[in-house]
């Protein structure tokens, strides 16, 4: 991550074209290849923002939908299905269980593990309960993760009173000028009430 926030925060590179962007994003993305394949399907409201992705070589494939106000059509729940793992960073709170229980529904009897990584100002609650009734059983892991700057004083200011008034204390973490997210591991039961024994755990 801190590779990342270089790479995108410098100053030097603000007014950067989008092409310039995207040579060296297309770079990035064949440097970084794994040894075995990995297919990565995005998800998001942003058509511009899927589109770069796909542009750049970070996704194979796109799904330009906006599951909180509509159910996936029979071309996105064919994109959605298959996926082992399905990873949300910064999104829940703005997005809810229903865009999360939509994906999960899309994969048929199939049961993805799941990585959310939640800004520490929203409750998991509502997902894990949701969850749950999937037949899911959520972790929350200890340490926490810095997401990114707040973009304004102003933004740091309603945050802060947000977590003061939900008893979440920033001190140390979102006092220091950072977004902190939280990491919770959803992983599916099976019949027996135990994790899948086919899948590796972690």
């Amino acid at each position: 991550m801190d590779e990342l926030y270089t790479r995108y925060g410098d100053d030097e590179r603000a007014g950067e074209s989008r092409e310039a962007l995207l040579a060296r994003d297309r770079e990035l993305a064949r440097s970084r290849r794994p040894p075995q394949a990995i297919r990565f399907v995005g998800l998001d409201t942003s058509a511009p923002a899927l589109s770069y992705a796909r542009e750049a070589g970070f996704l194979d494939d796109v799904v330009h939908a906006d599951l909180e106000r509509h159910e996936p059509t029979a071309r996105q729940r064919a994109k959605l299905s298959g996926t082992d793992l399905v990873i949300s960073t910064g999104c829940v709170g703005y997005v809810t269980e229903r865009t999360l229980t939509r994906v999960v529904r899309a994969q048929g009897d199939r049961r993805p593990w799941m990585a959310h990584f939640v800004l520490r100002m929203f409750p998991f609650d509502p997902v894990e309960r949701a969850l749950a009734g999937l037949g899911y059983r959520t972790v929350r892991v200890d340490e926490v993760f810095r997401q990114r700057r707040f973009a304004s004083a102003q933004e740091q200011a309603l945050v802060l009173d947000g977590m003061s008034a939900a008893g979440v204390d920033p001190e140390g973490l979102e006092t220091e000028g950072w977004l902190y997210a939280q990491l919770y591991l959803s992983r599916p039961y099976d019949i027996t009430g135990t994790n899948d024994p086919n899948r590796e755990q972690s």
